[in-house]
């Protein structure tokens, strides 16, 4: 039976399986692919390096327009029926990406693939908020997300594999075969969580209203622009991760095992993060996790201003106690954002996701321009992001009452 609100204590395992695969179809369609990415290039004919970037980043772009469709018509028709509209749409683009031969198809193919990424990324979000609430909440949402972080440990390495004993194309194949089968499981074990009786009637003025009603929380509106920031910090690193290893420190063939072992770090957080957030609470670990992020960046760009890389150790302990601090925030910060406004958890998700990733991907594609020759642009950018992070954590718990 599934879980409900009044019964937090309960944890589903299925549930939980089945939310974190439909999240990890997301970083598998990103995360397999950095290994390929020169590949790629070569075949399409890309001679600007630092437009490989735009492989990664244009799917985010995408996920935030599908995010602000999707999530008000998933408060109209129900949670599941919107999800398998998001599926056709990514098998649809999958196929785009796969017979591509031109790299403004591949955009294309990534941006729509991004968009039916958007219906699983988002509503897996809603379909936890309509089941649970509060730091119970939290508590699901890290799980979930410490599930989803096995993706990106092992997805470069997948995507190394494939294009070893095949070619690129193969990863967006193994991209419609997962899809399949997580669409396949999702109809055949997952109840619909949003009842007929709970749902609102799809009408612009409904959309506007649910609008007003997520911009008059100021909690929301904070937590939603940390995410901005953050989201786009990472981005960053995503989308210039294979250039750094790879071009940096000419290390192609240990790429993938570098990419999973960062990957651990966040995977770690989150996972201490569902241990510890029902005790001390998701705004305090938050507060903390953010100081932490904005600190760390501060001090490589003071140890390293000189714009010349450390030693490969030395940059691994830094981006993973970076990813440490994010992984406390990823889970946290959406669940923040969406706590005031369940009451419009579709809208409220919509909202949410759309302007995080609206903000995160120009922030990404301009850091990552600089991101040439040296590290020292991606801290700098990891900085400010942390700063502005900081100052906008401080007002909204400025503003939020002591019993909230």
């Amino acid at each position: 039976m599934q879980n409900t609100p009044s019964n937090k204590s309960r944890i589903n395992v299925e549930f939980i399986g089945l939310m974190a695969s439909l999240m990890a179809i997301v970083a598998l369609s990103i995360d397999a692919l950095l290994p390929a990415l020169p590949d790629i290039a070569k075949d399409l004919n890309i001679i600007d390096v630092s437009n490989n970037q735009l492989l990664i980043t244009m799917i985010f772009l995408g996920l935030g327009i599908g995010q602000l469709i999707f999530g008000p018509l998933s408060d109209s028709l129900g949670r599941k029926p919107v999800i398998y509209t998001g599926f056709f749409i990514f098998i649809i683009a999958s196929i785009l990406c796969v017979t591509a031969h031109s790299f403004e198809v591949m955009i294309l193919g990534r941006i729509l693939q991004g968009i039916g990424l958007a219906a699983p990324r988002t509503l897996s979000i809603s379909m936890v908020r309509d089941t649970y609430s509060g730091d119970y909440m939290a508590r699901v949402m890290s799980i979930v997300t410490m599930v989803f972080i096995l993706v990106p440990v092992v997805a470069p390495s997948i995507g190394k594999f494939l294009i070893t004993f095949f070619d690129w194309r193969s990863i967006f194949n193994l991209n419609l075969i997962y899809a399949c089968i997580v669409m396949f499981w999702f109809w055949k074990k997952q109840p619909e969580t949003l009842p007929k009786q709970k749902r609102s009637q799809l009408t612009l003025k409904s959309f506007i209203n649910g609008g007003k009603e997520f911009f008059r929380h100021k909690n929301a509106i904070a937590y939603t622009l940390v995410s901005g920031c953050i989201t786009g910090s990472f981005m960053v690193y995503l989308s210039t991760s294979q250039q750094i290893f790879e071009h940096q420190y000419q290390l192609k063939d240990l790429f993938p095992y570098i990419f999973a072992s960062l990957a651990i770090s966040i995977g770690f957080a989150t996972f201490l993060n569902s241990a510890l957030v029902v005790r001390f609470g998701m705004k305090y670990i938050a507060s903390i996790a953010s100081i932490a992020f904005c600190i760390i960046s501060i001090l490589y760009v003071v140890i390293f201003h000189s714009g010349n890389n450390p030693e490969l150790s030395v940059l691994i302990i830094f981006f993973a106690l970076q990813f440490t601090a994010i992984g406390f925030l990823f889970g946290n910060l959406r669940s923040l954002a969406m706590q005031p406004i369940g009451h419009i958890a579709g809208v409220g998700a919509a909202i949410n996701g759309f302007v995080s990733t609206i903000m995160a991907v120009p922030i990404a594609n301009f850091i990552g321009h600089y991101v040439t020759d040296s590290v020292l642009p991606l801290f700098i950018g990891f900085s400010i992001c942390g700063a502005v992070s900081v100052l906008l954590m401080l007002l909204a718990n400025r503003k939020t009452a002591p019993n909230q």
